[in-house]
C-alpha cells in the first residue's frame, strides 16, 4: 500500500475518531487504526468492539491498495508534529509502514499488524429501523440530555439516552439518573412507525463531538441489538443498551400549578456562590420562593460556614420552601439554552418541573425534572 496524504487532513480525521479507542483493550490489535484503501478512498476505523468509528478521506495520488493496522497512539502523537504538508504512507510486505516527507529527506517506520486481525463490526438485520435526523437537531438533543445519563451498575438501562420515535410525528429524546430527568421532542420529526432503541453514553459522546462539523441529515438505522449512525464522511456503529426503558411519561407532573419565573444565568450563577458553604456530602441548597424573590441558602454545620442570597423572580403566591442537590439544578440549568427559565413546583415532597421560557420552535419541546432533597427541620 502506498498513498500521498496531507498531514493535517489526515490528523483531523484520526484525531475525530480515536476517542473510540480504550485504554484497556482486551485485545492487542484494537490500540491501532484500521487502514483500507481502495481506488481512491481510504478507509479509518477505530473500535473497541462495543463502539466501531469510520472515517472516508478521498486519496487523488495512489500507487498502491491494501489495508493495515497502524499503533494508534504513534500515529497521532507524530502526526501533531507535522506542519500542513504532503505526507507519503508506504506499507510493504513484511506490514512496516513507513512515512516520509520533505521529497524523501525524512523517515518515520513502525512495524504494522495484518488488517486480517481485526475484528469486523457488527451488522444489522435486514428489517431494522431507519430515520433521517437533521444534525442540528440530533447536536440539540445530545447535549440536553447527555449530561442526566447515569453509571448504574445494577440498572444499564438509566445508562443512555432513550430514543422514542412515533410515526404520527415525535421523536423523543430523554435521559435519566433517577434523581434528574431530561426530555426533548421534536414534533415534526416523524419515523416509519413506532420503534426505540437506548444510546450508550460513550457513542452518544462521540456524536456529540462530531455533529458540530456536520449539515446534512444523519442516517440512523437500528435493530434490537446495534444502531448505525451514517454522517457526511464518518460512519458510527455501536451496540445498544438491552432493556426496557422506564415509562418516563408518567413521572413527569401535570399539576404543578407554582409557577416561578427567573433569569436563568442570575439564578445559576447564585446557586453555585451559595453551594459553596453546602454539606459536601448532601450538596443540598434550599429555596424559599416568595412574592417576586428566591431566597437560596445553605449551610455545612461541620464547619460552621453558611451563606445565603436573594435573586428577583416573577412569582405571586403562597410562600414555599423546597431543598435540591446543587450540582443538579446548576447542570440542568447551565444546559437550557433560554435567557429566562420557568419553574413549576407543588409542594416540597414533589418533583419540580424546569423549563425554558423562551424556544425558537413550537416544534420544540424541552423540559428538565428534579426530585427534591428533604430540607428538615
Amino acid at each position: 500500500m502506498k498513498f500521498i496524504v496531507s498531514s493535517t487532513e489526515l490528523l483531523g480525521r484520526l484525531q475525530s475518531i480515536s476517542r473510540v479507542i480504550s485504554s484497556r483493550n482486551t485485545m492487542a490489535i484494537l490500540d491501532n487504526f484500521l487502514f483500507r484503501l481502495k481506488e481512491n478512498t481510504l478507509t479509518i476505523t477505530a473500535s473497541d468492539t462495543e463502539t466501531t468509528m469510520e472515517t472516508l478521506l478521498n486519496i487523488e495520488q495512489v500507487e498502491k491498495e491494501g489495508a493495515v493496522a497502524i499503533p494508534a497512539k504513534w500515529l497521532v502523537d507524530t502526526l501533531k508534529e507535522f506542519p500542513e504538508q504532503p505526507l507519503t504512507v508506504s506499507v510493504d510486505a513484511s506490514q512496516r509502514v513507513e512515512i516520509s516527507w520533505n521529497n524523501g529527506n525524512g523517515q518515520m517506520i513502525t512495524p504494522g499488524s495484518l488488517a486480517d486481525d481485526y475484528p469486523s463490526k457488527q451488522g444489522l438485520n435486514e428489517d431494522a429501523n431507519r430515520i433521517a435526523l437533521p444534525a442540528d437537531v440530533l447536536l440539540e438533543g445530545l447535549n440536553l440530555t447527555l449530561f442526566a445519563t447515569a453509571n448504574d451498575e445494577l440498572r444499564p438501562v438509566m445508562n443512555g439516552i432513550f430514543f422514542d420515535l412515533k410515526p404520527d410525528g415525535g421523536a423523543t429524546l430523554v435521559a435519566s439518573d433517577s434523581h434528574k430527568l431530561m426530555y426533548y421532542q421534536r414534533k415534526d420529526i416523524a419515523s416509519d412507525k413506532e420503534s426505540s432503541f437506548i444510546l450508550p453514553q460513550k457513542p452518544a459522546a462521540l456524536l456529540k463531538s462530531i455533529l458540530p462539523k456536520i449539515t446534512e441529515a444523519v442516517e440512523v438505522a437500528f435493530d434490537d441489538k446495534n444502531a448505525v449512525f451514517t454522517l457526511s464522511g464518518y460512519t458510527l456503529t455501536c451496540r445498544l443498551v438491552e432493556g426496557n426503558f422506564p415509562a418516563y411519561r408518567s413521572v413527569i407532573p401535570t399539576n404543578n400549578e407554582k409557577k416561578v419565573t427567573v433569569d436563568r444565568i442570575e439564578f445559576m450563577n447564585s446557586v453555585r456562590r451559595v453551594s459553596v458553604c453546602s454539606n459536601q456530602a448532601s450538596n443540598l441548597i434550599k429555596l424559599k420562593i416568595e412574592n417576586n424573590g428566591i431566597t437560596i441558602s445553605a449551610q455545612d454545620l461541620d464547619f460552621s460556614v453558611s451563606a445565603h442570597e436573594r435573586v428577583n423572580c416573577n412569582y405571586e403566591g403562597e410562600e414555599i420552601e423546597i431543598g435540591f442537590k446543587s450540582s443538579f439544578l446548576t447542570e440542568i440549568l447551565a444546559n437550557l439554552p433560554s435567557t429566562n427559565v420557568s419553574l413549576k413546583l407543588s409542594d416540597p415532597t414533589r418533583a419540580g418541573l424546569i423549563l425554558p421560557l423562551e424556544t425558537d420552535d413550537e416544534n420544540k419541546e424541552t423540559l428538565a425534572l428534579l426530585m427534591p432533597m428533604m430540607i428538615g427541620v
